[in-house]
């Protein structure tokens, strides 16, 4: 939806004035402000005034560029995979937080936690969990849990099955990439004021302006700070700044520069559990009586800081020249609590978990893209080299001990006495890539298309495990394909088969499982993954729909038991077989539905002798069914005003591969409401959320669901 303003003279906003909005600590002192200026101003009165809205459709809209990296840029309609993206205005409509609550439309990607916790355990896309996270096309390590802060983004996508060809090492199952807010062409201000029960508050300032005129120095900053208590008694504490700057360097050439960096502390957050020692044919009646499963000086914080710039050369109207250096780096510091539950009675004995760790990335990227003719065959190139190199530290002390236990149904009243020492030892982690890659989509008429890429990766992990009569170091290099087909009978129908390969890192047996790995330090060999996609994509007027149809094959990873000593061990195949559809139309000018399904098949297979039990079983994690249906109406009556709401069916899932623990599934319903208008002359734009409106309770995959709980927010354009 988009409003059509009165015209009026551009204010321009100096950057100090968005920086001291934030620094400003005690949010509720900010809104008094707010108001008291309010009051002082000349003209007191406050009018609300009719507008107009123009509609735009926030459903499926394969029109959208997807940012392919490898492979270029290119409508969703012509790209040869499952791709889906969110756009900012979708991601504020819904008041989203969290990952889950972005795709909560697309029935492929999945984030089971819920908002206001650490999301430990990440995004799933097709069963798989994500690894690769990018940002502007710069890696960021999202383990470990966190979120990336959605105020700072335009958009985000999801990229299925691409890792290996893309960006070199990564899971199969897919990416999700991340687009960073750019300034503005016009000068823009704007101020939004949040509540989310219990009483979390938040004041978000997205300013941009170019300093002289529209040929000089952009810049677009985005600072926020929330604070308060969530509906699960999650204490929130997040300050976001980032800057966004782009200097035109003549008519032909671009830099720019991103800067971000948030810090996040969640307080006394609900426990995650393990499942592992369960006994029982049921599981607990889940409770949202919080206050039984928090401890009240417990905590978890994560620092982002991600940096980018570049140079973008547009050399002429078909070769384009973009150079990328980058760098992240993610900080964590745990006194979380989790838990193993024990009985259908809701019995548990609970630890307490202190930690401490560094996680860096950095890339250079150069990328060329452009199109050549060849005896009338058109050819849109891709070309590109980059350097890749992750490393991380971990503290000297990783502190895990049954310190508590408790039930489910009675109140927790334990508080942790252990100091955690966040001091670092030296780095214990080093890989190192070198890569080329080359796409080429070939245009033979009007109607067929083909994709060849592939991507050469040279692969080193260095060996840092401090033990020198043991050489741990790891080296490899594989060139991953890519191969498409595309099919165009009419332009707004693309039928299309795919095959792409993805090498994947195993790494290094982890040091801090429950209980412990008898060859914890090991390095596993890596890996490659290979998926086949047939699909079919579909877009025009009010109708849109993307189907496909694919196979995974991807190692796996199993832990296996050896006396009483257990071991992470490489053995036999995981496979996902799918198949995914999504849709949306326009009933009416002012009504919209949309539907969307997924359906998999997955299990272990080809395992050894020593691990025969498992094949057949369902991968841990992995659910067979997914369900989402959306509504979005926009009366007549009155303008500005747009009602949504969607409901989600997420199927059961074990707990873990020997499928002995069966986490039942759930359908839940949002529901909201966004009104826009004008106050005093000034856009302004009301948006209110109410999540899993009829109170389902539920388990998630390691905690408990999420609680009814609303978000109400009011921007103002000023």
């Amino acid at each position: 939806m988009s409003t059509i303003r009165t015209p009026r003279a551009p204010a321009r906003t100096p950057l100090f004035l968005s920086l001291a909005l934030l620094l400003t600590p005690p949010l509720a002192a900010t809104a008094q402000e707010a108001i008291d200026t309010a009051q002082d101003t000349p003209d007191p009165a406050v009018t609300l005034d009719a507008v107009h809205v123009k509609g735009e459709r926030l459903g499926l809209n394969l029109n959208l560029d997807a940012r392919s990296g490898a492979l270029g840029t290119k409508r969703l309609l012509d790209t040869p995979f499952s791709v889906t993206v969110v756009e900012q205005e979708d991601i504020e409509k819904r008041g989203a937080t969290t990952l889950g609550q972005v795709f909560i439309n697309d029935p492929s990607v999945y984030a089971a936690e819920p908002s206001a916790t650490t999301a430990w355990w990440g995004t799933q896309i097709r069963g798989i969990g994500v690894t690769n996270h990018y940002v502007d096309g710069v890696p960021m390590l999202m383990e470990w849990g966190g979120e990336y802060p959605l105020e700072a983004v335009e958009s985000v996508q999801a990229l299925k099955g691409l890792g290996g060809f893309m960006y070199g090492f990564g899971a199969p199952g897919g990416i999700i990439s991340y687009r960073t807010k750019r300034p503005t062409a016009a000068p823009l201000f704007s101020t939004a004021l949040g509540w989310r029960n219990d009483s979390a508050f938040s004041l978000h300032v997205d300013a941009s302006d170019h300093i002289g005129g529209p040929d000089s120095l952009g810049y677009r900053v985005n600072v926020v700070k929330e604070g308060g208590d969530a509906y699960n008694g999650a204490g929130l504490d997040r300050t976001l700044i980032a800057l966004a700057v782009d200097q035109p360097i003549g008519d032909n050439l671009l830099w720019h520069a991103e800067v971000l960096r948030e810090d996040n502390k969640l307080k006394h957050e609900p426990l995650y559990f393990y499942w592992d020692t369960y006994e029982g044919e049921r599981l607990p009646r889940p409770t949202y009586d919080y206050e039984n499963v928090r401890v009240r000086n417990s905590y978890y914080k994560a620092v982002t800081t991600n940096v980018t710039t570049g140079l973008e050369w547009r050399i002429n109207e078909r070769w384009n020249v973009d150079v990328t250096v980058g760098g992240s780096r993610r900080e964590h510091y745990s006194n979380k609590m989790f838990a193993n539950l024990l009985n259908q009675a809701g019995d548990y004995e609970g630890s307490v978990y202190n930690f401490a760790g560094v996680m860096r990335n950095t890339v250079a990227q150069a990328l060329v893209t452009g199109q050549v003719v060849t005896g009338g065959i058109e050819h849109d190139l891709v070309l590109g080299a980059a350097a890749q190199r992750t490393w991380d530290q971990w503290g000297n002390d990783w502190y895990w001990s049954n310190d508590f236990s408790g039930n489910l149904y009675q109140r927790l009243d334990f508080l942790s006495t252990h100091v955690p020492d966040f001091s670092l030892a030296p780095v214990s982690g080093d890989e190192r890539q070198m890569s080329v890659f080359a796409s080429d989509t070939v245009h033979f008429g009007e109607h067929w298309q083909a994709i060849l890429g592939a991507r050469y990766v040279d692969y080193e992990q260095r060996d840092l495990d401090g033990d020198p009569t043991v050489d741990s170091r790891y080296a490899t290099s594989a060139l991953t394909p890519t191969v498409a087909l595309i099919y165009k009978p009419v332009d707004a129908v693309s039928v299309y088969a795919s095959y792409v390969e993805s090498l994947e890192s195993a790494g290094r047996v982890g040091f801090d499982s429950e209980p412990p790995y008898a060859n914890a330090g090991e390095v596993l060999d890596a890996t490659t993954s290979k998926q086949y996609e047939v699909g079919a994509k579909y877009q025009t007027g009010r109708f849109g729909i993307t189907t496909a149809a694919f196979r995974v094959e991807r190692a796996a990873q199993i832990d296996q038991w050896r006396g009483d000593e257990r071991y992470l061990v490489q053995d036999g195949l995981t496979l996902y077989r799918g198949f995914e559809a999504i849709a949306s139309v326009g009933i009416t000018d002012r009504l919209d539905i949309g539907v969307g399904g997924l359906w998999m098949d997955a299990s272990l297979e080809e395992l050894s002798p020593e691990n025969a039990a498992l094949i057949g079983n369902r991968p841990a994690g992995s659910s067979r069914r997914q369900y989402v249906a959306n509504i979005e109406y926009r009366p007549a009556a009155l303008h500005g005003l747009s009602l949504h709401g969607n409901v989600r069916y997420s199927g059961d899932q074990y707990y873990e591969d020997a499928n002995r623990v069966l986490i039942p599934g759930r359908t839940v319903a949002d529901a909201g409401v966004q009104y826009r208008t004008t106050i005093g002359g000034r856009s302004a734009t009301l948006t209110g959320n109410l999540n899993n409106v009829f109170n389902r309770k539920y388990w998630n995959l390691d905690m408990l669901g999420e609680a009814r709980n609303a978000s109400l927010d009011l921007r103002i354009d000023w």
